[in-house]
């Protein structure tokens, strides 16, 4: 079958940051496009109820609690002091809303097709989309398919969820009123995120994990900075402990019990169950594309983003880690330019992480652990916001930047923040370690003042500093060669 006979050279299944970018990625290459998406609007799990509104949700906590300003003001002050899930919700409405109306925009004015409706395959080329309503069926060809399905909130089959005391994430945007108590089972990023979240709004939290560490994958040092300002904000904080249990107390106000393998037994109003996330493949009927997902729902890729079938690529969530947006948004990229034989890069080891607890965190490139486990000599510097004459300005005495940098050489090797604008901080360390850049670049660059940028310097200097003679013209550094 040649490319003419086909009624699309891309079809995305799904309109999430993956299918959305390789759409429009295949569009601006003058190719026939067509995205597929199950619900009514466009954007995916991430407009509708996962990063857009979660992070929403955050910054309105952040405005009406007052969190910013209690560094002045006392820990008793609020910007309103009765704070209801409608006033969050109203914001992050308005934010969705408009995100939905962008990407539409976006995908319309580059003359990509919309089909909404669930997709499945009827063959390796071949998309049946049945109507939402059940109504109606269109099978539509493909030269190529880019399964961008995302992930769905994991359900555990023991578990009665109900929306209302038992959530899972996806419920945490329909949620009624704020409650008195909370319980969270699972301490990866989004439990994280929203544990932090409903403590700050004055929400007695307890977050429950089998985990001994939080978030094995960050840097130790600022997972204890994080530990330590949950705990500040009335957190409890369980880890090593297992549920092995959830019980529901009769009536529509009934308590939730959580029981632990440990004996130990929490009651909560309201338990978010976030154990992580499970890809959105069960409808898609794999088996007829030649294709099976693992037991959590995902699909295995190469390096360039092919399954195993060579013209049908997977991106996003629905591959497995990182499962971050910036990231569907790259392979989403990557996977459309080289299905139509376009050179394209990234650079997939310098992927910065954020993570939206309160305070916030973020980090690129290797931790102490990493480097400790591979044999690399290095050294530390940091600056502490209050160090910082921004830090006093903004009110955030507790934040901190950490520099790693190789002992011989002086190359940048990881960079890791918690405090207030760490998501927009570490792209300047990110642009630094993608030629190799040495920390001296930070003592020799000059920043505004006064900004949280200056970190940088401070932090390079404290670094410096714990060497010998790194300023003395005996001190001979090698050149560190640019990357190609």
């Amino acid at each position: 079958m040649n490319d003419a006979s086909f009624d699309y050279d891309l079809i995305a299944i799904g309109s999430g940051p993956g299918g959305q970018r390789a759409a429009i990625q295949a569009a601006k290459l003058g190719k026939r496009v067509a995205v597929v998406e199950r619900t009514t609007g466009v954007g995916g799990v991430c407009v509708r109820t996962g990063t857009i509104p979660s992070k929403t949700l955050r910054e309105a906590t952040m405005a009406l609690s007052g969190y910013r300003e209690r560094g002045f003001y006392g820990s008793s002050y609020t910007v309103k002091q009765h704070i209801g899930m409608e006033d969050l919700i109203f914001r992050a409405d308005q934010v969705v809303r408009n995100e939905t109306d962008v990407v539409r925009h976006q995908l319309l004015r580059n003359d990509v097709d919309l089909h909404s409706g669930n997709g499945s395959f009827l063959d390796p080329h071949t998309i049946v989309v049945d109507d939402l309503e059940g109504h109606g069926r269109q099978t539509l060809s493909t030269r190529t398919v880019v399964i961008a399905t995302g992930t769905t909130a994991t359900r555990d089959g023991h578990v009665a969820f109900d929306g209302r005391r038992i959530l899972t994430s996806d419920d945490v945007v329909t949620l009624d009123r704020l409650p008195r108590t909370l319980a969270v089972i699972g301490a990866g990023v989004i439990g994280l995120e929203y544990a932090s979240m409903f403590a700050s709004l004055g929400v007695r939290v307890t977050l429950i994990d089998k985990r001994a560490r939080l978030l094995s994958f960050i840097d130790a040092e600022i997972m204890d900075a994080l530990a330590f300002h949950m705990r500040h904000s009335r957190m409890t904080l369980w880890l090593g402990e297992e549920v092995s249990g959830l019980d529901v107390d009769d009536g529509d106000d009934g308590k939730v019990r959580i029981h632990l393998a440990s004996g130990k037994h929490i009651v909560a109003e309201k338990a978010l169950y976030s154990i992580g996330r499970t890809g959105a493949t069960g409808r898609l009927n794999l088996e007829a594309a030649g294709l099976a997902a693992d037991e959590r729902g995902r699909l295995a890729v190469d390096d360039n983003y092919r399954t195993a079938v060579p013209h049908i690529y997977a991106v996003g969530d629905v591959i497995g880690f990182p499962s971050l947006a910036s990231t569907s948004l790259e392979q989403g990229r990557l996977a459309a330019c080289h299905a139509f034989g376009i050179a394209a890069r990234s650079v997939p080891a310098l992927v910065p992480y954020a993570i939206y607890t309160i305070p916030e965190i973020s980090t690129v490139g290797r931790t102490e652990e990493d480097l400790t486990r591979e044999g690399v000599p290095y050294e530390v510097g940091k600056a502490q916001y209050r160090e910082i004459a921004r830090g006093q300005i903004i009110g955030d005495r507790t934040g901190l930047l950490k520099l790693i940098f190789h002992w011989e050489t002086h190359e940048l090797l990881g960079v890791h923040i918690i405090g207030e604008g760490a998501s927009e901080l570490i792209h300047i360390g990110q642009a630094v370690m993608t030629y190799n850049g040495r920390v001296e670049h930070f003592v020799e660059t000059v920043f505004n003042y006064p900004t949280l940028a200056e970190c940088y310097k401070t932090a390079a200097l404290d670094g410096l500093n714990r060497l010998d003679s790194w300023q003395t013209a005996e001190a001979a550094i090698p050149a560190v060669a640019h990357a190609e």
